[in-house]
């Protein structure tokens, strides 16, 4: 089995760490360089950057905090947040991201993702799915969640796979920022569904909630925010408790 992978987000405004509940009631969270370079100090495995304003107000993520973050992480590095050509990614990749997210751009535009994978490999292109449960069922929404696509979220999962994404971010919107677990259905039918990883996100409370995503849901990789930012669950603590579980964590 492959190790488990432990991830703090860093949702970026202003050039502020921010967080809120469900997308919204935004609080501040923190220097986002001086928070990058504690978690990858705790043992994070992985770091993720979102500049979740970028797209609503049409820029582009900002680089040179992108650069700053680099210089003081080792571990690996992966930015969203208004990516929507090929010299978006060369210039992300070159300020030190080692990969980067799209959202919204993929889903104007599908073919983006097979031209990224093809121009500098699956392994640098994550899909961020946002989703929310609906009288539908799971529904994709795009625009930092302010938008309802007409994709349910299972078929754009299994679309951007066959597009050439190395991963999917998948962010339950009914259950971020609220503590009470991850969205373990939804999580486990495309983790079931896909040949690719998938990393969980949105609802992380308790060291407990990790372990069941990771057991139930079958998802690669984990990532939380708020109970990382305000000190909750420290992160050697959390890779403490899930090797307890017998479950392959990188000490």
């Amino acid at each position: 089995m492959l190790t488990k992978r432990i991830i703090p987000c860093l949702d970026i405004k202003n050039g502020r760490t921010v967080k809120g509940v469900m997308f919204e009631n935004i609080r501040d969270a923190g220097d986002p360089v001086a928070l990058g370079a504690e978690y990858a100090k705790q043992g994070a495995d992985e770091l993720v950057f979102l500049d979740i304003t970028a797209t609503n107000e049409g820029r582009k993520t900002f680089a040179s905090l992108v650069r700053d973050i680099a210089r003081h992480i080792d571990i690996p590095f992966t930015v969203g947040g208004g990516i929507s050509t090929i010299p978006d990614v060369e210039l992300l990749l070159h300020e030190g991201a080692d990969k980067v997210s799209v959202n919204s751009s993929a889903l104007k535009y599908p073919s983006l993702v097979e031209e990224l994978a093809k121009r500098f490999g699956s392994q640098c292109i994550t899909v961020a799915i946002d989703t929310k449960l609906t009288q539908q069922g799971w529904k994709v929404f795009s625009r930092a969640g302010t938008v309802e696509t007409e994709w349910d979220t299972l078929s754009w999962a299994k679309e951007v796979a066959n597009l050439g994404a190395g991963e999917i971010l998948l962010t339950s919107m009914s259950n971020d920022g609220t503590k009470s677990g991850f969205a373990l259905d939804i999580t486990g039918d495309v983790s079931r569904q896909v040949s690719i990883p998938v990393i969980a996100s949105g609802g992380a409370g308790t060291k407990e909630h990790f372990s069941e995503v990771f057991v139930k849901a079958n998802a690669d990789a984990a990532l939380a925010a708020s109970i990382f930012h305000f000190g909750e669950v420290p992160i050697p603590e959390l890779k403490d408790y899930l090797a307890s579980q017998h479950l392959p964590i990188r000490l």
